[in-house]
Protein backbone atom coordinates (compact mmCIF):
# COMPACT_ATOMS: atom_id res chain seq x y z
CA UNK A 1 0.00 0.00 0.00
CA UNK A 2 1.25 3.37 -1.17
CA UNK A 3 1.87 5.76 2.11
CA UNK A 4 -0.88 8.31 2.60
CA UNK A 5 -0.99 11.82 3.28
CA UNK A 6 -0.93 13.42 6.13
CA UNK A 7 -4.34 14.70 7.37
CA UNK A 8 -5.61 18.33 6.39
CA UNK A 9 -4.45 21.10 8.79
CA UNK A 10 -7.32 23.48 10.12
CA UNK A 11 -7.92 26.28 7.98
CA UNK A 12 -8.46 29.97 9.88
CA UNK A 13 -12.03 29.60 9.62
CA UNK A 14 -11.93 26.66 11.12
CA UNK A 15 -10.00 27.92 13.35
CA UNK A 16 -12.18 30.48 14.81
CA UNK A 17 -15.12 27.76 14.50
CA UNK A 18 -13.10 25.23 17.03
CA UNK A 19 -12.77 28.52 19.32
CA UNK A 20 -16.65 28.52 19.49
CA UNK A 21 -16.77 24.45 19.74
CA UNK A 22 -18.01 23.71 16.51
CA UNK A 23 -15.94 21.96 14.39
CA UNK A 24 -13.24 19.73 15.93
CA UNK A 25 -13.28 16.15 15.83
CA UNK A 26 -13.84 14.84 19.64
CA UNK A 27 -10.29 16.58 21.24
CA UNK A 28 -8.94 17.00 17.58
CA UNK A 29 -8.18 19.79 15.51
CA UNK A 30 -9.78 17.87 12.12
CA UNK A 31 -12.98 19.35 10.87
CA UNK A 32 -16.03 17.90 11.07
CA UNK A 33 -17.04 19.77 7.55
CA UNK A 34 -14.25 18.82 5.44
CA UNK A 35 -14.71 15.10 6.62
CA UNK A 36 -18.26 14.99 6.00
CA UNK A 37 -17.46 16.94 2.21
CA UNK A 38 -15.43 13.75 1.71
CA UNK A 39 -17.91 11.75 2.77
CA UNK A 40 -20.21 13.53 0.48
CA UNK A 41 -17.92 12.65 -2.49
CA UNK A 42 -17.44 9.22 -1.69
CA UNK A 43 -21.45 8.39 -1.38
CA UNK A 44 -21.63 10.26 -5.11
CA UNK A 45 -19.06 8.06 -6.71
CA UNK A 46 -20.89 4.92 -5.78
CA UNK A 47 -24.85 6.37 -6.11
CA UNK A 48 -26.73 4.68 -8.75
CA UNK A 49 -26.39 6.85 -11.69
CA UNK A 50 -22.50 6.63 -11.62
CA UNK A 51 -22.25 3.12 -11.25
CA UNK A 52 -24.63 2.36 -14.41
CA UNK A 53 -21.83 3.14 -17.22
CA UNK A 54 -21.11 1.99 -20.37
CA UNK A 55 -17.83 -0.04 -21.19
CA UNK A 56 -16.59 3.04 -22.93
CA UNK A 57 -16.11 4.67 -19.14
CA UNK A 58 -15.13 1.31 -17.18
CA UNK A 59 -11.75 2.36 -17.78
CA UNK A 60 -12.22 5.63 -16.48
CA UNK A 61 -14.60 4.37 -12.86
CA UNK A 62 -10.67 2.13 -12.41
CA UNK A 63 -8.64 5.01 -11.98
CA UNK A 64 -9.48 7.45 -8.71
CA UNK A 65 -9.30 10.96 -9.54
CA UNK A 66 -6.03 12.42 -7.60
CA UNK A 67 -7.66 14.84 -5.38
CA UNK A 68 -10.09 12.45 -4.22
CA UNK A 69 -7.39 10.36 -3.56
CA UNK A 70 -5.76 12.59 -1.46
CA UNK A 71 -8.53 13.66 0.64
CA UNK A 72 -9.35 9.82 1.66
CA UNK A 73 -5.99 8.97 2.09
CA UNK A 74 -6.33 11.63 4.49
CA UNK A 75 -9.42 10.12 6.38
CA UNK A 76 -7.14 6.64 6.40
CA UNK A 77 -4.49 8.44 8.20
CA UNK A 78 -7.18 10.15 10.49
CA UNK A 79 -8.77 6.79 11.65
CA UNK A 80 -5.98 5.91 13.77
CA UNK A 81 -7.10 8.35 16.25
CA UNK A 82 -9.69 7.08 18.23
CA UNK A 83 -11.65 9.89 18.13
CA UNK A 84 -12.37 10.14 14.47
CA UNK A 85 -13.20 6.71 14.04
CA UNK A 86 -15.95 6.86 16.62
CA UNK A 87 -17.05 9.79 14.90
CA UNK A 88 -17.24 8.42 11.46
CA UNK A 89 -19.11 5.19 12.99
CA UNK A 90 -21.69 7.51 14.23
CA UNK A 91 -22.49 9.00 10.91
CA UNK A 92 -22.31 5.46 9.70
CA UNK A 93 -19.46 5.81 7.53
CA UNK A 94 -18.91 1.52 7.45
CA UNK A 95 -21.89 1.95 5.54
CA UNK A 96 -20.28 4.13 3.04
CA UNK A 97 -17.24 2.45 3.00
CA UNK A 98 -19.01 -1.03 2.14
CA UNK A 99 -21.23 0.34 -0.66
CA UNK A 100 -17.87 0.89 -1.97
CA UNK A 101 -16.55 -2.35 -1.85
CA UNK A 102 -19.40 -3.82 -3.08
CA UNK A 103 -20.19 -1.31 -6.06
CA UNK A 104 -16.12 0.56 -7.05
CA UNK A 105 -14.53 -1.14 -9.71
CA UNK A 106 -11.15 0.91 -8.77
CA UNK A 107 -9.08 -0.97 -6.91
CA UNK A 108 -7.14 1.70 -5.12
CA UNK A 109 -10.42 3.31 -3.60
CA UNK A 110 -11.10 -0.56 -2.29
CA UNK A 111 -7.64 -0.54 -0.69
CA UNK A 112 -8.16 2.66 0.94
CA UNK A 113 -11.53 2.24 2.28
CA UNK A 114 -10.66 -1.57 3.51
CA UNK A 115 -7.27 0.46 5.49
CA UNK A 116 -9.86 2.94 7.02
CA UNK A 117 -12.36 -0.18 8.25
CA UNK A 118 -8.75 -1.89 9.15
CA UNK A 119 -7.94 1.16 11.56
CA UNK A 120 -11.58 1.17 13.03
CA UNK A 121 -11.18 -2.24 13.99
CA UNK A 122 -8.40 -1.53 16.29
CA UNK A 123 -10.89 0.23 19.08
CA UNK A 124 -12.92 -2.04 20.73
CA UNK A 125 -16.27 -0.55 20.70
CA UNK A 126 -16.12 -0.23 16.92
CA UNK A 127 -15.10 -3.79 16.30
CA UNK A 128 -17.74 -4.98 19.12
CA UNK A 129 -20.17 -2.81 17.27
CA UNK A 130 -19.75 -4.04 13.58
CA UNK A 131 -19.74 -7.29 15.12
CA UNK A 132 -22.79 -6.97 15.95
CA UNK A 133 -26.62 -8.48 14.09
CA UNK A 134 -27.47 -5.08 12.59
CA UNK A 135 -23.67 -4.85 11.27
CA UNK A 136 -22.99 -8.32 10.22
CA UNK A 137 -23.12 -7.49 6.31
CA UNK A 138 -20.49 -5.27 7.22
CA UNK A 139 -18.21 -7.43 8.86
CA UNK A 140 -18.76 -10.25 6.29
CA UNK A 141 -17.60 -7.96 4.03
CA UNK A 142 -14.76 -6.86 5.69
CA UNK A 143 -13.54 -10.81 6.69
CA UNK A 144 -14.05 -11.31 2.88
CA UNK A 145 -10.93 -8.30 1.90
CA UNK A 146 -7.36 -10.28 1.85
CA UNK A 147 -5.64 -6.76 3.05
CA UNK A 148 -7.73 -6.56 6.61
CA UNK A 149 -9.15 -9.90 7.24
CA UNK A 150 -6.69 -10.95 10.05
CA UNK A 151 -6.66 -8.00 11.04
CA UNK A 152 -10.70 -8.34 12.16
CA UNK A 153 -10.27 -12.01 12.94
CA UNK A 154 -6.94 -10.75 15.69
CA UNK A 155 -9.50 -7.93 17.25
CA UNK A 156 -12.41 -10.40 17.59
CA UNK A 157 -9.93 -12.68 19.20
CA UNK A 158 -9.57 -9.98 21.41
CA UNK A 159 -12.84 -9.55 22.44
CA UNK A 160 -14.79 -12.41 24.06
CA UNK A 161 -17.80 -10.43 24.07
CA UNK A 162 -18.11 -10.82 20.49
CA UNK A 163 -18.37 -14.77 20.93
CA UNK A 164 -21.01 -14.38 23.45
CA UNK A 165 -22.73 -12.31 21.34
CA UNK A 166 -22.65 -14.38 18.21
CA UNK A 167 -23.69 -17.68 20.36
CA UNK A 168 -26.62 -15.67 22.13
CA UNK A 169 -28.28 -15.19 18.59
CA UNK A 170 -27.38 -18.34 17.22
CA UNK A 171 -28.90 -19.82 20.22
CA UNK A 172 -32.08 -17.82 20.67
CA UNK A 173 -32.88 -15.54 17.45
CA UNK A 174 -35.88 -16.90 15.30
CA UNK A 175 -35.27 -14.38 12.54
CA UNK A 176 -33.73 -16.67 9.99
CA UNK A 177 -32.12 -13.83 7.70
CA UNK A 178 -30.33 -12.67 11.01
CA UNK A 179 -28.88 -16.59 11.18
CA UNK A 180 -28.03 -16.72 7.35
CA UNK A 181 -25.70 -14.03 8.40
CA UNK A 182 -24.13 -14.77 11.13
CA UNK A 183 -23.57 -18.45 10.31
CA UNK A 184 -21.67 -16.67 7.29
CA UNK A 185 -19.97 -14.52 9.29
CA UNK A 186 -18.38 -17.80 11.89
CA UNK A 187 -18.08 -19.60 8.68
CA UNK A 188 -15.71 -17.25 7.45
CA UNK A 189 -14.02 -16.84 10.60
CA UNK A 190 -13.40 -21.10 11.00
CA UNK A 191 -12.44 -21.13 7.28
CA UNK A 192 -10.29 -18.00 7.75
CA UNK A 193 -8.22 -18.97 11.29
CA UNK A 194 -8.51 -22.44 12.71
CA UNK A 195 -6.87 -21.30 15.92
CA UNK A 196 -9.59 -18.95 16.51
CA UNK A 197 -12.02 -21.53 15.99
CA UNK A 198 -10.13 -23.86 18.40
CA UNK A 199 -10.72 -20.55 20.93
CA UNK A 200 -14.40 -20.88 20.24
CA UNK A 201 -14.53 -24.72 20.26
CA UNK A 202 -13.06 -24.23 24.02
CA UNK A 203 -14.44 -21.29 24.73
CA UNK A 204 -18.02 -23.17 26.34
CA UNK A 205 -15.69 -25.89 27.99
CA UNK A 206 -14.13 -23.11 30.60
CA UNK A 207 -15.37 -22.51 33.70
CA UNK A 208 -15.09 -19.66 35.77
CA UNK A 209 -12.79 -19.23 38.28
CA UNK A 210 -14.73 -17.64 41.01
CA UNK A 211 -18.29 -18.89 41.79
CA UNK A 212 -21.14 -16.03 41.24
CA UNK A 213 -22.12 -13.88 43.95
CA UNK A 214 -25.88 -14.71 45.46
CA UNK A 215 -26.51 -11.03 44.02
CA UNK A 216 -25.32 -11.27 40.79
CA UNK A 217 -27.24 -12.79 37.61
CA UNK A 218 -25.49 -15.93 36.40
CA UNK A 219 -24.18 -15.73 32.98
CA UNK A 220 -24.94 -18.78 30.65
CA UNK A 221 -22.09 -20.50 29.31
CA UNK A 222 -22.66 -20.92 25.75
CA UNK A 223 -21.07 -23.54 24.08
CA UNK A 224 -20.52 -23.71 20.11
CA UNK A 225 -21.85 -26.98 18.71
CA UNK A 226 -25.52 -26.86 20.74
CA UNK A 227 -25.80 -22.89 19.68
CA UNK A 228 -25.38 -23.86 16.00
CA UNK A 229 -27.29 -26.65 15.75
CA UNK A 230 -30.04 -24.20 17.13
CA UNK A 231 -29.69 -21.91 14.71
CA UNK A 232 -29.62 -25.12 11.84
CA UNK A 233 -33.32 -26.14 13.38
CA UNK A 234 -34.83 -22.76 13.00
CA UNK A 235 -33.44 -21.72 8.96
CA UNK A 236 -33.55 -25.59 7.96
CA UNK A 237 -37.15 -25.39 6.12
CA UNK A 238 -37.11 -21.83 5.57
CA UNK A 239 -33.40 -20.79 4.19
CA UNK A 240 -31.88 -24.02 1.92
CA UNK A 241 -28.81 -21.78 1.35
CA UNK A 242 -28.36 -21.09 5.24
CA UNK A 243 -28.82 -24.60 6.26
CA UNK A 244 -25.70 -25.11 3.81
CA UNK A 245 -23.63 -22.20 5.44
CA UNK A 246 -24.49 -24.52 9.53
CA UNK A 247 -23.50 -27.99 8.20
CA UNK A 248 -20.51 -26.25 6.77
CA UNK A 249 -19.96 -24.94 10.02
CA UNK A 250 -20.15 -28.21 11.70
CA UNK A 251 -17.84 -29.51 9.04
CA UNK A 252 -15.07 -27.28 10.09
CA UNK A 253 -15.57 -27.85 13.30
CA UNK A 254 -14.79 -31.64 12.45
CA UNK A 255 -11.79 -31.15 10.86
CA UNK A 256 -9.64 -30.99 14.50
CA UNK A 257 -9.89 -33.19 17.16
CA UNK A 258 -11.31 -30.72 19.85
CA UNK A 259 -14.33 -30.02 17.60
CA UNK A 260 -15.25 -33.75 16.89
CA UNK A 261 -14.74 -34.26 20.64
CA UNK A 262 -17.13 -30.98 21.42
CA UNK A 263 -19.80 -33.24 19.70
CA UNK A 264 -19.28 -36.36 21.22
CA UNK A 265 -18.01 -36.11 24.47
CA UNK A 266 -21.59 -34.78 25.82
CA UNK A 267 -24.25 -37.53 24.99
CA UNK A 268 -26.69 -35.07 24.33
CA UNK A 269 -25.13 -33.30 21.45
CA UNK A 270 -23.76 -36.08 20.20
CA UNK A 271 -27.12 -36.98 20.07
CA UNK A 272 -28.56 -34.16 18.56
CA UNK A 273 -26.23 -33.58 15.89
CA UNK A 274 -26.85 -37.39 14.80
CA UNK A 275 -30.34 -37.31 14.99
CA UNK A 276 -30.43 -33.84 13.33
CA UNK A 277 -28.47 -34.76 10.25
CA UNK A 278 -29.73 -38.59 9.63
CA UNK A 279 -32.98 -37.19 9.76
CA UNK A 280 -31.52 -34.66 7.08
CA UNK A 281 -30.06 -37.70 4.81
CA UNK A 282 -32.65 -40.25 5.42
CA UNK A 283 -36.10 -38.06 5.04
CA UNK A 284 -35.02 -34.80 3.03
CA UNK A 285 -32.61 -34.67 0.74
CA UNK A 286 -31.68 -36.91 -2.45
CA UNK A 287 -34.93 -38.81 -1.51
CA UNK A 288 -36.38 -42.07 -4.04
CA UNK A 289 -39.13 -39.84 -5.65
CA UNK A 290 -36.33 -37.00 -6.26
CA UNK A 291 -34.99 -36.51 -10.20
CA UNK A 292 -31.42 -37.39 -10.16
CA UNK A 293 -30.48 -33.65 -11.38
CA UNK A 294 -31.34 -32.48 -7.43
CA UNK A 295 -27.84 -33.64 -6.42
CA UNK A 296 -26.58 -30.50 -7.87
CA UNK A 297 -28.69 -28.19 -5.97
CA UNK A 298 -27.57 -30.66 -2.99
CA UNK A 299 -24.09 -31.82 -3.28
CA UNK A 300 -22.21 -29.16 -0.94
CA UNK A 301 -24.72 -29.80 1.85
CA UNK A 302 -24.68 -33.57 1.84
CA UNK A 303 -20.61 -33.50 1.92
CA UNK A 304 -20.85 -31.71 5.23
CA UNK A 305 -23.37 -33.64 6.60
CA UNK A 306 -21.64 -36.83 4.95
CA UNK A 307 -18.52 -35.65 6.65
CA UNK A 308 -19.97 -35.02 9.64
CA UNK A 309 -21.91 -38.08 10.15
CA UNK A 310 -18.69 -40.02 9.08
CA UNK A 311 -16.71 -38.25 11.93
CA UNK A 312 -19.10 -38.99 14.40
CA UNK A 313 -19.14 -42.72 13.09
CA UNK A 314 -15.55 -43.56 13.06
CA UNK A 315 -14.99 -41.96 16.41
CA UNK A 316 -18.09 -43.38 19.05
CA UNK A 317 -19.30 -46.13 17.10
CA UNK A 318 -19.93 -47.58 20.50
CA UNK A 319 -22.66 -44.36 21.19
CA UNK A 320 -25.90 -45.91 22.10
CA UNK A 321 -28.04 -43.11 19.49
CA UNK A 322 -25.16 -45.05 16.65
CA UNK A 323 -28.01 -47.52 16.26
CA UNK A 324 -27.03 -50.70 13.88
CA UNK A 325 -30.60 -50.71 12.73
CA UNK A 326 -30.07 -47.21 11.26
CA UNK A 327 -26.84 -48.70 8.61
CA UNK A 328 -29.00 -49.76 6.36
CA UNK A 329 -30.75 -46.33 5.60
CA UNK A 330 -27.93 -44.90 5.84
CA UNK A 331 -26.13 -47.37 3.00
CA UNK A 332 -29.62 -46.78 1.09
CA UNK A 333 -28.82 -43.08 1.04
CA UNK A 334 -25.47 -43.22 0.37
CA UNK A 335 -25.74 -45.88 -2.32
CA UNK A 336 -28.68 -43.20 -4.18
CA UNK A 337 -26.76 -40.31 -3.90
CA UNK A 338 -23.91 -42.18 -5.53
CA UNK A 339 -26.56 -43.34 -8.27
CA UNK A 340 -27.52 -40.21 -9.01
CA UNK A 341 -23.96 -38.42 -9.15
CA UNK A 342 -23.14 -41.22 -12.02
CA UNK A 343 -26.39 -39.33 -14.02
CA UNK A 344 -25.17 -35.80 -13.27
CA UNK A 345 -21.67 -36.68 -14.35
CA UNK A 346 -23.17 -37.56 -17.92
CA UNK A 347 -22.12 -34.97 -20.56
CA UNK A 348 -24.55 -34.38 -23.40
CA UNK A 349 -24.08 -36.26 -26.40
CA UNK A 350 -25.17 -33.11 -29.07
CA UNK A 351 -25.37 -29.39 -28.33
CA UNK A 352 -27.12 -26.91 -30.17
CA UNK A 353 -24.98 -24.20 -29.27
CA UNK A 354 -21.68 -25.20 -28.95
CA UNK A 355 -20.79 -21.29 -27.59
CA UNK A 356 -23.35 -21.87 -24.96
CA UNK A 357 -21.52 -24.96 -24.10
CA UNK A 358 -18.19 -22.77 -23.77
CA UNK A 359 -19.18 -19.96 -21.48
CA UNK A 360 -20.48 -22.70 -19.49
CA UNK A 361 -17.24 -24.48 -19.28
CA UNK A 362 -15.79 -23.24 -16.11
CA UNK A 363 -19.56 -23.96 -13.76
CA UNK A 364 -19.16 -27.42 -15.40
CA UNK A 365 -16.09 -27.89 -13.88
CA UNK A 366 -16.70 -25.98 -10.49
CA UNK A 367 -19.60 -28.66 -10.23
CA UNK A 368 -17.27 -31.94 -11.54
CA UNK A 369 -14.92 -30.90 -8.43
CA UNK A 370 -18.03 -30.47 -5.51
CA UNK A 371 -19.20 -33.97 -7.03
CA UNK A 372 -16.15 -35.60 -6.81
CA UNK A 373 -15.49 -34.27 -3.02
CA UNK A 374 -18.89 -35.61 -2.59
CA UNK A 375 -18.17 -39.17 -3.69
CA UNK A 376 -14.88 -39.21 -1.95
CA UNK A 377 -16.71 -38.41 1.18
CA UNK A 378 -19.50 -40.96 0.30
CA UNK A 379 -17.27 -43.63 -0.37
CA UNK A 380 -15.13 -43.17 3.03
CA UNK A 381 -18.86 -43.31 4.53
CA UNK A 382 -20.12 -46.07 3.05
CA UNK A 383 -16.92 -48.11 3.54
CA UNK A 384 -16.73 -47.37 7.50
CA UNK A 385 -20.20 -48.77 7.75
CA UNK A 386 -19.56 -52.07 5.25
CA UNK A 387 -16.69 -52.92 8.00
CA UNK A 388 -19.45 -52.80 10.65
CA UNK A 389 -22.30 -54.88 8.28
CA UNK A 390 -23.11 -58.57 10.70
CA UNK A 391 -24.93 -61.21 8.67
CA UNK A 392 -28.15 -59.78 10.31
CA UNK A 393 -27.69 -57.06 8.88
CA UNK A 394 -26.91 -58.31 5.42
CA UNK A 395 -29.99 -60.43 5.83
CA UNK A 396 -32.16 -57.69 6.61
CA UNK A 397 -30.87 -55.66 3.91
CA UNK A 398 -31.25 -58.28 1.45
CA UNK A 399 -35.18 -58.27 2.26
CA UNK A 400 -35.74 -54.83 2.43
CA UNK A 401 -33.89 -54.15 -0.76
CA UNK A 402 -31.14 -51.50 0.53
CA UNK A 403 -28.67 -54.35 -0.65
CA UNK A 404 -29.89 -55.20 -3.69
CA UNK A 405 -27.86 -56.62 -6.95
CA UNK A 406 -28.08 -53.30 -8.71
CA UNK A 407 -26.78 -50.99 -5.08
CA UNK A 408 -24.14 -53.77 -4.04
CA UNK A 409 -23.06 -53.77 -7.95
CA UNK A 410 -23.02 -49.17 -7.65
CA UNK A 411 -21.44 -49.31 -4.21
CA UNK A 412 -18.53 -52.33 -5.58
CA UNK A 413 -18.24 -49.98 -8.65
CA UNK A 414 -17.40 -46.99 -6.56
CA UNK A 415 -15.69 -48.25 -4.05
CA UNK A 416 -13.37 -50.40 -5.84
CA UNK A 417 -10.11 -50.56 -6.28
CA UNK A 418 -9.69 -47.94 -3.27
CA UNK A 419 -11.63 -50.33 -0.31
CA UNK A 420 -10.71 -53.73 -1.98
CA UNK A 421 -10.45 -55.06 1.45
CA UNK A 422 -14.02 -53.87 2.96
CA UNK A 423 -15.46 -55.01 -0.01
CA UNK A 424 -13.80 -58.65 0.44
CA UNK A 425 -14.87 -58.76 3.72
CA UNK A 426 -18.55 -58.10 3.05
CA UNK A 427 -18.68 -60.87 0.14
CA UNK A 428 -17.37 -63.01 2.70
CA UNK A 429 -20.53 -62.41 4.80
CA UNK A 430 -22.57 -62.55 1.45
CA UNK A 431 -21.70 -65.54 0.86
CA UNK A 432 -23.13 -66.81 3.64
CA UNK A 433 -25.94 -65.06 3.33
CA UNK A 434 -26.94 -65.44 -0.26
CA UNK A 435 -24.47 -67.46 -2.21
CA UNK A 436 -25.94 -66.60 -5.99
CA UNK A 437 -26.15 -62.94 -5.36
CA UNK A 438 -22.44 -62.79 -4.23
CA UNK A 439 -20.79 -65.23 -7.05
CA UNK A 440 -22.80 -63.49 -9.61
CA UNK A 441 -20.87 -59.70 -7.75
CA UNK A 442 -18.14 -61.55 -8.36
CA UNK A 443 -18.57 -62.31 -12.00
CA UNK A 444 -18.48 -58.80 -12.68
CA UNK A 445 -15.84 -57.64 -10.56
CA UNK A 446 -13.25 -60.21 -11.88
CA UNK A 447 -10.55 -58.51 -10.05
CA UNK A 448 -12.89 -59.80 -6.34
CA UNK A 449 -12.84 -63.18 -7.67
CA UNK A 450 -9.31 -63.37 -8.28
CA UNK A 451 -8.90 -62.74 -4.91
CA UNK A 452 -11.22 -65.13 -2.96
Amino acid sequence: MDRNPSPPLPSRDQDEEEGAGGDCIGSTVYSKHWLFGVLSGLIQIVSPENTKSSSDDEEQQMELDEEMENEICRVWDMSMDEDVALFLQEFNAPDIFMGVLAKSKCPRLREICVGILGNMACFQEICVSISSDKNLGLLLTCLSQTEVASVWVERIREYPAIYDSICFIMSSSTNVDLLVKVGEVVDKLFDLDEKLMLEWIRNGAVQPLDPPQEDSEEQPVFKIVPCVLEASKQVRSENPEGLDVYMHILQLLTTVDDGIQAIVQCPDTGKDTWNLLFDLVCHEFCQSDDPPIILQEQKTVLASVYSVLSAIYASQTEQEYLKIEEDLPLIDSLIRVLQNMEHCQKKPENSADSNMEETKKSDLTQDDFHLKILKDISCEFLSNIFQVLTKETVAQGLKEGQLSKQKCSCAFQNLLPFYSPVIEDFLKILHEVDKTLADDLEENFPSLKAQT
